[in-house]
């Protein structure tokens, strides 16, 4: 099975995204998922790409660069495909693109209490820092050096 990163364009690529998974994250404390707040997002400079399978969207990912690093932050992969290892191409997307552009770190942000993540991050080298953010300072930031 291939999948494909497809960036977002327009508004209606940033509304399909945001259609895939309205209901998980309507809730997220950490990010409020609307058309309103995505646009926001990108606006702000976060570009935003669809995980993509067969047609269907299984993730929305955001990355920014800032300096010689990337920024970089994900929903959950889809509930039907999690576990098949859709996490890890994530994380490789986001050290292809660093990599293309040169950059020497690549910073994630998640949830606090998001330990699959933690665990995830940790397997892909990365280091938790002690800066928190969002809201009540419920997002984690983690560092990996690129050599």
């Amino acid at each position: 099975m291939k999948v494909t990163f497809k960036k977002a364009k327009n508004e209606k690529d940033i509304k399909s995204i945001l259609d895939y998974n309205i209901d998980a994250f309507s809730d997220s404390p950490d990010f409020k998922w609307t058309f309103e707040e995505i646009k926001k997002e990108v606006a702000d400079g976060w570009e935003l790409f669809s995980l993509m399978l067969e047609g269907e969207v299984l993730a929305a990912v955001f990355y920014k660069v800032e300096g010689d690093s990337l920024l970089t932050k994900n929903t959950a992969i889809k509930i039907t495909h999690q576990g098949s290892g859709f996490s890890h191409t994530i994380k490789e997307f986001f050290e292809k693109v660093a990599r293309e552009k040169g950059l020497k770190k690549i910073f994630h942000y998640c949830r606090i209490d998001n330990f699959r993540m933690y665990s995830l991050n940790e397997s892909h080298q990365y280091k938790k820092t002690p800066r928190k953010s969002g809201p009540e300072g419920l997002v984690v930031e983690w560092v990996k050096n690129l050599k």
